[in-house]
This record gives C-alpha cells, structure tokens and sequence, in this order.
C-alpha cells in the first residue's frame, strides 16, 4: 500500500474510529428509547391479538400483569434497558421463546437471502456500469439504461409474484416458495443444490432494484471520471482503454456506489420482508412481519435493536473503505 494510503490508514484507524465506536452505544440508546416509545404508544393491544377480542376484562387485565404492560410506558422502558443491560431481550408473547434465541435461529436464512442478494447487485450492477460507460449512446448502453430504468421502477412485491406465476408457476424452473423441498430429505451437496434452486428467485427479486441503481451510479461515475483531465494524462502515457477504465476510472467511480450499498441495507432487509412473505421464505422477514401483526414487543424491539446495530455498522464499514479507495479522504481528529 502507498505511504499516502497508510497515513490515511493510520488517521482512520486512531482517533476518529475511536470515536465512533463510542458513539455507537451512545446512537443505539437514542434509538432503542425512540422505537419502544413509537411501539408502545402506536395504536393496538398485544394482549387482544394474543388472547383474541372474547375474552373478559379480568383475564386481560391478568395477562397484562403478567407480562408487566400494566405499568406506565417509563417503567417497562427501563426494566427493557435493564434487561438489555444483561444481555436479556425478553420472551415472546406469542411463541413463549426467547427473543435472541427466535432471531439467532432465523438469522443464517435471511443472511443468506441478504448476501446473495448483495452480491449479484455489486458485481452486476459495477459489470454493467462499466459496459455501458465504455461507449456511451451504444446499443450496450441503450439496453443497460433500459434495464436498469426498468428495474428500478418495478416494486419488489409485484416483480416477485410476477416471478412466481411465470418463473415457477407457468415455466416450472423455479420452486414456488420455502427454502427446501418439502418432499426430499437431500443432505451434503445435494441440499445445497436444493437451498440455491429455492434462493434463486426471491434473491433475484430483491436484487433488481439494487442492480438498476449500482448500474445507473457505476455508469455516471465512469464517465464523469473518463471526463477528467487525470484520463487524459493516463491516455497520453499509453496506457490501454481496459486499464484507464479498470484501474483508474472505476476506482474514482465507485465512491458514490460504496456510499449506496453501505447504506441500502435497511433496504434490503425492507425488501426481504416483502420477499420472504411471497416466497414463504422462513427469515427475519417474516418473523418481523408476524411480530408487526401480533404485536409481540419483545421480538419488535429485537428486529428493530438488530437491523439498527446493522446499519450503524455498515456505515463505519463505508467509511474504512472509502479511506481505501481514495486515500486522499482524510477525516477530523
């Protein structure tokens, strides 16, 4: 690495990463208080979905002692921080299991679902920039730009159904929902075939719209960078169109695309919720989906308190890696 890119290592990596390391615990407490105020006061009560709209006033009243939501809204908050304090993020309402247990246990399918979705949406959307900002007003990226003005138009909740009723329903490439074969017990290779035949749509659906948009960035990024005085200077030395686009320009490019997907993954686990529900998917999605209609709390404030924790996490991730990229960043002491 150059000396210039180590000093800006060492920048990011003292003071600054320091401190915003501190300031996570500091974020997650503003948010935690918000979001269990915004759950606790939002109209709806758990114990009317829980014990259904015919019970009588004593059993709700004991069943509101009993998971302590007949004390004020400040009280519970600060047993929830308490509890939280010790690691402990509460028991379900409805399913009667602990929270991190319930989220842990859906936690590696919708990882699964989020990282391949991730992945076909960078690679593919960096490719096509690239493609289509080789030449621009080509027939390559006339039909790159189409796609992608396309796809990032079309909703996540009607592309999926419209996958499901060509894709599997009409064609019968692609099963219609869940994450295995409901029928077959595969096991070693042949259930990993079995989980990518089941991945392949909904991942494919929750990727469109990112792809569409790190298309669109990676190509406007290109030739912004191939429009700079530094391209020409790299042209005159020699250098092939192949490593002026890969080498130098992408690198300036890809900036604002590192600055979308670090911050698209809210989006992506909003997407998996809507997906995860079309294609019967046994994630967090549908877990957040349950909790929502059955106001569980506790599994409410887990989701919530998690994909938090994810996003403020993927922004220092951003950070790091912009330092990377362009060395030049420097952030305050």
């Amino acid at each position: 690495m150059p000396s210039s890119a180590c000093a800006a290592w060492n920048d990011l990596l003292g003071n600054y990463l320091l401190r915003r390391v501190f300031q996570i615990p500091i974020t997650l407490l503003g948010i935690i208080v918000f979001l269990f105020l915004l759950i606790h006061l939002a109209p709806g009560d758990p114990i009317i979905a829980l014990a259904g709209e015919y019970g009588n006033e004593a059993y709700y009243s004991e069943m509101r002692a009993k998971f302590g939501l007949d004390r004020p809204v400040y009280e519970q908050l600060g047993v929830y921080l308490l509890a939280l304090v010790r690691g402990d993020l509460g028991y379900s309402y409805v399913i009667g299991q602990p929270v991190a247990a319930i989220i842990l246990s859906r936690l590696p399918t919708t990882l699964l679902l989020m990282g391949t979705a991730f992945l076909i949406s960078s690679v593919s959307g960096i490719v096509m920039g690239v493609l289509a900002a080789r030449k621009p007003d080509s027939p390559v990226d006339l039909s790159i730009s189409i796609f992608s003005l396309v796809g990032y138009a079309l909703p996540v909740f009607w592309l999926a159904q419209m996958m499901i009723f060509f894709l599997a329903g009409k064609l019968g490439w692609f099963p219609i929902y869940g994450l295995t074969s409901a029928r077959e017990r595969y096991t070693g290779f042949r259930l990993a075939v079995d989980v990518a035949h089941h991945l392949a749509l909904p991942a494919a659906a929750l990727a469109v719209q990112q792809v569409a948009l790190v298309t669109r960035l990676t190509r406007a990024g290109m030739i912004d960078a191939l429009a700079q005085p530094f391209a020409t200077a790299v042209r005159a030395k020699g250098v092939s169109d192949r490593r002026l686009h890969l080498r130098h320009a992408l690198r300036n490019a890809l900036l604002p695309v590192v600055t979308v997907l670090g911050g698209r993954v809210g989006y992506l686990f909003t997407g998996a919720v809507l997906t995860e529900t079309v294609f019967a998917w046994p994630g967090l999605g549908r877990l957040l989906l349950e909790a929502t209609i059955n106001r569980d709390y506790p599994i409410l404030m887990g989701m919530f308190l998690m994909i938090s924790g994810m996003v403020i996490v993927f922004n220092l991730l951003t950070d790091i890696i912009y330092v990377y990229i362009d060395p030049r960043i420097k952030y305050d002491r």
